[in-house]
């Protein structure tokens, strides 16, 4: 199993900053990728960016221009930072990571997510 520890969230004011980063450790064989999705109310879960492990990166594209996800591949961390943050943005952000198996198949695994508001 692997586990995931999220940090950061929290409330903030329109046009602000904050954080957010993830480690991975327990029974990670072979990462593929590593990132960070949301999910809002009544809505369902998207990307928000991930890593994939030969470096390429993937954005949401709500978020392109105003999130940079950066991260240690040999350490399985990984660092959002959410500048010019607006209400939309509210939502809880799981960490995710996938690896591949003993057989050879990614698998899937989520943290608990951490809660972000953004609100006047």
């Amino acid at each position: 199993q692997v586990q995931l520890a999220e940090s950061g969230g929290g409330l903030v004011q329109p046009g602000e900053s904050l954080n957010l980063s993830c480690v991975a450790s327990g029974r990670i064989r072979v990462m593929y990728a590593m990132g960070w999705y949301r999910q809002a109310p009544g809505k369902q879960r998207e990307l928000v960016a991930r890593r994939i492990s030969d470096g390429f990166i993937e954005y949401g594209d709500s978020v392109k221009g105003r999130f940079t996800i950066s991260g240690d591949n040999a350490k399985n961390t990984v660092l959002l930072q959410m500048n010019t943050l607006q209400p939309e943005d509210t939502a809880v952000y799981l960490c995710n990571f996938v690896d591949y198996d003993s057989s050879g198949t990614l698998a899937d695994y989520w943290g608990q997510g951490t809660q972000v508001i953004v609100s006047s």
